[in-house]
């Protein structure tokens, strides 16, 4: 296995710097606000275990990727994962790391991960990628391959949309950044389905704390076409009171 090389580097060039900076001013009140999310929120709990049963080699690593103060990281680590937290922020890591000292946490940069080729046995992505623009998703995507082991699940959340929102001022902080709505249903918008295949979409409906529509899905990386409970590549469709959950479909080999 390698670490990053050229890739990892990435992360320290100028254009992240404004987002950075961005979120080390909003940490501590970030984390005050969102810190306990998950207790209010039974469907992300239950993404989450979900990933957790799908998880070839319980005993693997399962990254968090743009953890922020840790509250993701801190719950799988809660039950049973070994949770490494990644962030962009020093700040961020800092908090993480005084409040959920069972977990792991390093900082880094999504386009150049701080981990080894094949390191982790699962990683969550939630509403990490939205502050890269669209163009650079499959980079991205090809970036998080290459730290999952085959087999190993990817559950991703994103605002659903197709605009992208500057923000200059956030809880009353002076910050630089931009958040980028991503549209599932656009060819050129889909994340890099060469390295991942589908397994799982859900369309979450609009709520009091998300105005906006938003979407999970949960992308498994490996060589075979069966999941850890051999589910086939078919695809099935549940309606449940307007909650869309689409497709169970493992990747086949790998195709660079």
């Amino acid at each position: 296995m390698t670490a990053t090389g050229g890739a990892a580097e990435a992360g320290q060039g100028p254009d992240q710097d404004p987002i950075r900076r961005s979120y080390d001013t909003v940490a501590q009140e970030y984390a005050d606000r969102i810190g306990d999310e998950l207790a209010g929120k039974p469907l992300d709990r239950a993404l989450l275990t979900a990933l957790l049963e799908q998880l070839t080699d319980p005993r693997a690593p399962v990254a968090d990727l743009g953890c922020g103060p840790g509250h993701v990281t801190g719950w799988l680590a809660d039950h049973g994962a070994r949770a490494v937290g990644i962030d962009l922020s020093p700040a961020m890591v800092e908090l993480a790391r005084r409040d959920h000292p069972s977990a792991e946490f390093r900082e880094g940069d999504l386009r150049g991960l701080p981990a080894v080729d094949g390191e982790f046995g699962g990683a969550v992505a939630l509403y990490s990628l939205i502050h890269l623009p669209p163009a650079e998703h499959r980079a991205v995507l090809t970036e998080v391959a290459r730290t999952l082991r085959p087999g190993a699940p990817l559950l991703l959340a994103f605002h659903r949309g197709s605009e992208a929102r500057h923000l200059t001022d956030w809880w009353g902080h002076q910050v630089d950044v931009t958040f980028h709505f991503l549209d599932p249903g656009r060819g050129d918008r889909r994340p890099h389905r060469r390295r991942f295949t589908l397994r799982a979409h859900l369309d979450r409906a609009r709520t009091p704390t998300r105005p906006r529509p938003t979407a999970a899905t949960c992308w498994p990386c490996g060589r075979d076409h069966r999941g850890p409970s051999g589910v086939g590549s078919g695809e099935e469709r549940l309606e449940r009171r307007g909650l869309r959950v689409d497709g169970l479909a493992q990747r086949g080999p790998s195709t660079g």
